[in-house]
């Protein structure tokens, strides 16, 4: 639920960005430009399975284990995953991809 809340909050934020720069701009292609890398920033930040991606780069080949919870006593909560672990391969990843995407889009709209 707590996710639920973060994407659509984030969604009006999206229409809310487009909004203004529809305005600034009077322009319906910047306007799209915005909505599509908007929602290329939204579904690469939120959207992934983050169980999956919290491991090293090199272990993305090979398939999450989940521990069996009945092999769990009772005593111990299921640990659950930290969101946003540093890994410098990721790090540099995401930032070159959203970093291009973010020139791309700022010298389209800047023109």
């Amino acid at each position: 639920m707590k996710d639920d809340v973060v994407f659509r909050s984030s969604m009006i934020w999206l229409a809310a960005i487009i909004l203004l720069m529809g305005l600034y701009t009077q322009s319906l292609q910047k306007m799209v430009a915005t909505y599509f890398f908007g929602m290329f920033v939204i579904c690469g930040v939120l959207l992934p399975d983050w169980e999956f991606f919290s491991r090293s780069v090199y272990q993305w080949c090979t398939p999450v284990t989940i521990p069996d919870v009945g092999s769990q006593s009772t005593d111990q909560k299921p640990s659950s995953p930290t969101r946003f672990k540093i890994y410098p391969v990721r790090l540099v990843v995401y930032t070159s991809v959203y970093g291009f995407a973010f020139y791309k889009w700022w010298k389209f709209i800047s023109n």
